[in-house]
């Protein structure tokens, strides 16, 4: 076995077991600070259990798959800092329009 192949995590097999639970609706309104109606509690009651429901189906499906943070691979893309010779403060300041002290002198923006 080799190094990498020591590192490399076994791909991981997704399954749940979990049962789906009786939700209380109330408790959930009462949290997010709802009002709600028998109505409106039933309504919800009976779509959480259906989404909970597709999600027990999607999630009942072993899935071999890699953990991972990024669908792609990322890249760190960044060249080495290396010291390069720059301009002299003259040749900086052969263009300006205007200079005071050896400095560009730019308008005032705050008034």
């Amino acid at each position: 076995m080799t190094r990498h192949q020591a590192c490399t995590p076994a791909p991981a097999v997704y399954k749940a077991t979990m049962p789906t639970p009786e939700i209380d609706i109330h408790h959930i309104a009462k949290l997010a600070r709802l009002a709600l109606t028998e109505e409106e509690a039933r309504r919800y009651q009976q779509q959480l259990t259906r989404i909970l429901g597709h999600i027990d189906q999607l999630s009942s499906h072993a899935l071999e798959a890699e953990p991972s943070a990024h669908a792609l691979p990322v890249f760190d893309v960044i060249r080495e800092d290396v010291a390069r010779p720059g301009f002299t403060q003259a040749e900086a300041l052969a263009n300006a329009p205007r200079r005071a002290l050896d400095q560009f002198q730019i308008p005032k923006v705050i008034e």
